[in-house]
């Protein structure tokens, strides 16, 4: 089959691209502004990428356009289509799908899928899992929304039969983890991308109010992640963060199959210490213990989501554990760009208040009081741009000793939300509307034993390495 991807680029969609040509399939993908690192993933995978998305690509003659979620029906201020390729796929009457379907049917039908949902963490603890399935022997296929340091690829096939079966039904069916994202499928199907993947094993890792350009409140997104728990089978299991209210309501709506629940005191998975070294505790007791480089508890939280969905496919907590012990994260979590004078800079994906506040919150656990953080940040997704959460912008900024934000396409006022902490310079928050002053901020602010962490959910411009040369320049 020849499949046409519009948007190829994103993380999904190229990740789907890559699972495409790996099982035989001609691949060919167009996006706006073709960029890396995916537009060189997709190359180097012999994948002819298109820029742009002009309506002469139909002369291509695939069997399938698969249309990711960038494409819609929006109009330019002088009325052509921002889509001209899509307005001619639905004149032309040809065949089209979403991502999310395709991969269903192409890819999924005939595995044991194990989705990881959740409003944070989703990458992190899909890639935990993929690695403990890997360590235990069970080459499992993955699609990943990042690329876990461990396998080096956010996306592979996994082994066409699962090397050791378990004695669950199925269990001879090959392994399949996938993040599990909420967003919407596609322009003509509005329904979570999770909702296609019919999983038996589906982690509920936590629910927060977030993507507010397409939900209402934090009811609409509690009643898609009921609709994911409706495709669960009975033999399935879905695991659940016993600690979030919002998940316990989900489940209260109604659920047909097994429950496991982790993280509160009294659940089936629990923790016992620090997060960089705990015990993991199974229905009370000791069961493995997690020594590891990763710190926060929101962490720790994600390996008890992981190890408690490996459990139903036959790992135990201590196979589980053990993977843990050489889990390296997934780039852009924490990673580390450089050194320079004695100031770290770091790269983070964070974006939402609460993953700013725990990934700060765990920065500040591993290097104790004496050390700074500095928090360089960016309200890029769609929800932040909106204001939607900005009064929760101090609290979650309060772990750092100063913040920086970059304010550049926000309608509202970032000095403002940010006044509880005090903004100007010399004060707890610093503002800035292009990269250029942010770095010169964060550079003169900056000295011998900083942690500097930049966040956000896109390339930031750059900044990581503007920051590194501008500190070898101090």
């Amino acid at each position: 089959m020849h499949i046409h991807i519009l948007g190829i680029c994103g993380t999904f969609m190229g990740g789907l691209a890559a699972l495409a040509r790996e099982a035989g399939h001609k691949v060919t993908g167009c996006d706006a502004g073709v960029y890396p690192p995916m537009s060189d993933q997709l190359r180097a995978l012999g994948i002819d990428l298109i820029e742009g998305f002009g309506a002469d690509q139909l002369a291509l003659q695939p069997d399938m356009f698969v249309i990711g979620n960038v494409v819609s029906r929006v109009r330019l201020p002088d009325g052509s289509p921002k889509f001209p390729l899509m307005e001619a796929i639905l004149d032309a009457g040809l065949p089209y799908t979403s991502g999310p379907q395709w991969l269903a049917e192409h890819v999924l039908q005939g595995r044991h899928v194990l989705a990881v949902a959740g409003t944070h963490g989703k990458t992190s603890t899909t890639s935990m899992l993929a690695w403990i399935l890997e360590s235990a022997g069970q080459q499992p296929g993955f699609l990943i929304g990042g690329v876990p340091l461990n396998f080096g690829v956010s996306a592979r096939l996994g082994a066409p039969r699962r090397p050791s079966p378990g004695s669950a039904p199925l269990g001879a069916a090959p392994l399949f983890v996938i993040e599990a994202d909420e967003y919407d499928t596609a322009f003509f199907d509005k329904r979570s991308k999770f909702v296609h993947y019919r999983p038996r094993t589906a982690v509920l890792n936590n629910l927060e109010f977030d993507h507010a350009d397409i939900f209402d409140n934090l009811a609409a997104i509690e009643r898609q992640f009921h609709h994911l728990v409706r495709t669960v089978p009975p033999s399935g299991r879905v695991v659940v963060n016993g600690l979030e209210e919002s998940l316990t309501r989900v489940l209260h709506t109604g659920c047909w199959s097994e429950v496991s629940s982790f993280g509160e005191a009294v659940s089936d998975f629990s923790a016992e210490g620090d997060p960089q070294a705990f015990d993991v505790l199974h229905q009370g007791c000791k069961a493995a213990r997690v020594e590891w480089a990763l710190t926060g508890v929101h962490n720790q939280l994600n390996a008890l989501a992981a190890i408690a969905a490996a459990h139903h496919v036959g790992v135990s907590p201590e196979q589980a554990a053990t993977a843990l012990a050489t889990f390296q994260n997934v780039k852009r979590r924490m990673e580390l760009r450089g050194t320079v004078h004695g100031v770290a800079v770091y790269d983070d994906f964070a974006h939402h208040p609460t993953a700013l506040r725990t990934t700060l919150d765990g920065l500040r656990r591993s290097l104790g009081q004496g050390a700074r953080i500095l928090a360089v940040f960016e309200p890029r997704s769609n929800t932040m741009k909106l204001g939607a959460m900005k009064a929760q912008l101090p609290w979650a900024l309060e772990p750092a000793d100063l913040a920086f934000c970059h304010t550049a396409g926000l309608d509202w006022d970032a000095a403002q939300a940010l006044a509880p902490l005090g903004v100007g310079p010399g004060l707890r928050a610093q503002t800035a509307a292009d990269i250029s002053t942010l770095v010169q901020q964060v550079t003169a602010a900056a000295r011998p034993g900083d942690h500097i962490v930049c966040m956000s959910n896109g390339g930031f411009g750059g900044i990581h390495a503007k920051l590194l040369e501008s500190l070898q320049n101090k």
